[in-house]
């Protein structure tokens, strides 16, 4: 089957997934040729046992539009999940994750698919039957490698809007999945056009 990469974009009330809450979270499903084959978005309600941080609150207290997109009509974690996992098991194609970055997203949607659904982002030495192929991949790796620039200056103000499809990183999660997953065809265009770094 082809990869279809689910690009992936969460908002939190704090940087620690456990001890803070994921907000929001959106999934724009991609294909290699830039084809959108589904979305997948959805506001959560808090976790009873954690709290918010101060400094993210702080935050989004500059950003009103962001924390209306991220707070109206909250859904139950387990019933988001749930539905979540449905959506991934019936994108054609085999799924893999895709997040900018990797570290700080895929930690939030491992961690929620543990607790509320049973599953896990990546896939373990003995799981016949994995949500996701792989380890996932980090965009924003990609793009440093790819673009010759140093780690920190691969952030969203600093790509072309054109790169990002010309859809404005607004911490809406849908916007900035659909953004990041524009920047990810771009790169693996990019990629498969340059013969400098084909090996075989």
């Amino acid at each position: 089957m082809d990869p279809v990469y689910v690009v992936t974009d969460i908002e939190a009330d704090g940087p620690v997934a456990g001890e803070h809450s994921m907000l929001a979270f959106a999934s724009a499903a991609v294909t290699a040729a830039g084809d959108e084959v589904g979305t997948f978005e959805a506001v959560l309600a808090p976790l009873e046992d954690a709290r918010a941080d101060p400094g993210t609150m702080a935050w989004f207290a500059t950003q009103p539009e962001a924390w209306a997109a991220a707070t109206n009509d909250p859904r139950p974690p387990a019933e988001v999940m749930a539905d979540y996992v449905a959506w991934v098991g019936a994108l054609p194609g085999k799924p893999i994750f895709a997040a900018h970055p990797i570290a700080f997203d895929g930690i939030w949607i491992d961690y929620y698919l543990r607790r509320f659904a049973g599953r896990r982002l990546t896939q373990g030495p003995r799981d016949t039957t994995p949500l996701f192929y792989d380890s996932g991949l980090c965009i924003r790796s990609v793009a440093m490698v790819r673009l010759g620039w140093p780690l920190a200056d691969c952030h969203p103000d600093n790509y072309p809007p054109a790169w990002l499809g010309e859809h404005a990183h607004s911490h809406r999660a849908i916007d900035d999945a659909r953004g990041y997953a524009s920047l990810l065809v771009k790169l693996l265009a990019d990629f498969r056009t340059d013969t400098r770094l084909k090996t075989r």
